[in-house]
């Protein structure tokens, strides 16, 4: 499996049918994103600090599969898909292991889907930039498959 970062469906996070609002599902995949990224040692604020420059979305792609509901526990995974010299795709995906238990099925269910591609930029400008070396060291050092599940 991919880098898994788990999540739980608050209040805050479902329409008024009691499911998780669509868009959410774009901020559960900024939050696993930003704790992989994390976890390889690349804090993005302070990686702006020192380097004047910072990453930002350019791109999603997203399919979505079944509904998630409140209080369900969700595993959100990233995996990174191609590294250019500033930008990078990342695959996404949202699953549910509240669905899991609830079907009895052998894995997390499939709820949501998808690409996103984040550019490097200089923060003051907005401007494309090449990513820092040892960013994408780091990132080429892991290969296409994230293989590091959270650890608390």
């Amino acid at each position: 499996m991919s880098y898994a970062f788990p999540i739980r469906v608050y209040w805050e996070d479902t329409d008024a049918g009691g499911i998780v609002f669509y868009a959410n599902y774009l901020k559960f995949m900024e939050r696993g994103r930003t704790e992989w990224l994390r976890s390889l040692g690349v804090e993005q604020r302070k990686l702006k600090e020192e380097t004047g420059g910072q990453f930002v979305v350019s791109e999603t792609q997203l399919k979505y599969h079944r509904p998630s509901r409140l209080d369900d526990e969700l595993l959100v995974t990233a995996d990174l898909q191609q590294l250019g010299t500033a930008s990078l795709i990342i695959g996404q995906q949202v699953l549910s292991k509240t669905e899991q238990e609830r079907t009895g099925a052998a894995a997390p269910v499939l709820l949501c889907e998808g690409t996103i591609r984040i550019g490097w930029v200089n923060a003051a400008t907005l401007r494309p930039a090449r990513i820092p070396s040892r960013v994408s060291g780091t990132l080429e050092r892991c290969g296409g498959s994230m293989t590091q599940p959270f650890k608390p």
